[in-house]
């Protein structure tokens, strides 16, 4: 009967035991052979770094993105500045009465204007040209000129000019003068009618 009791408990500590202890040696020795391998491995030893490869990819196309962004357009630029100059010419109690007509008829004809005069020059000299910043107060005609940096001479001058035409009241004439015909002629560019009163004066 000792005997039996024996071998049951041999057998019952030796599961006991089996079941409860780990042997460390086995993770460590699987653990020097992944280290090892993947020293070995070229590809394996990169592996980690995946997300730094993809990083010069990106800025790679960085540059691509940039050079798709387009070069300012200077007629354009001369237009905003033109559009800012005229309004500020002006000015606030004259703006509200005619800034629709203004931005409808005489912009579109100023644009086409500056066109014009770029076309007449060489396709590099329109970058040198820039706008002037102050209109004329009181009842003088200049909204502003459009001059060349590299001289400081003017190339065209634009300007809006108050008329009282009889039976109609005032309306305000648009027009330019160019350097080719010494700044002589009238260029038209609109009218804008604006009462039979007389008109604040410019800026006001």
């Amino acid at each position: 009967m000792k005997r039996w009791l024996r071998k049951i408990s041999v057998a019952l500590i030796a599961v006991i035991t089996l079941g409860l202890y780990i042997p460390e040696l086995n993770v460590d020795v699987e653990a020097e052979q992944s280290k090892e391998t993947a020293d070995s491995d070229p590809d394996l030893h990169d592996e980690p770094n995946h997300e730094n490869r993809e990083t010069p990819i990106l800025t790679a196309k960085m540059p691509d993105v940039q050079a798709d962004v387009s070069e300012p357009d200077p007629i354009q630029d001369l237009r905003d500045k033109a559009q800012e100059q005229a309004l500020m010419k002006m000015g606030p109690r004259i703006t509200a009465k005619v800034e629709d007509e203004f931005q409808t008829v005489i912009l579109p004809k100023m644009e086409e204007a500056l066109h014009l005069i770029m076309d007449e020059t060489k396709a590099t000299d329109f970058h040198y040209y820039s706008v002037t910043e102050q209109p004329s107060e009181g009842f003088g005609e200049r909204i502003f000129n459009i001059y060349d940096e590299r001289t400081g001479k003017d190339i065209a001058r634009f300007d809006v000019r108050r008329e009282n035409r009889p039976m109609e009241g005032y309306w305000f004439n648009f027009h330019y003068h160019v350097k080719s015909d010494d700044f002589e002629n009238h260029h038209e560019i609109g009218d804008i009618y604006w009462d039979k009163n007389s008109p604040p004066k410019w800026m006001a």
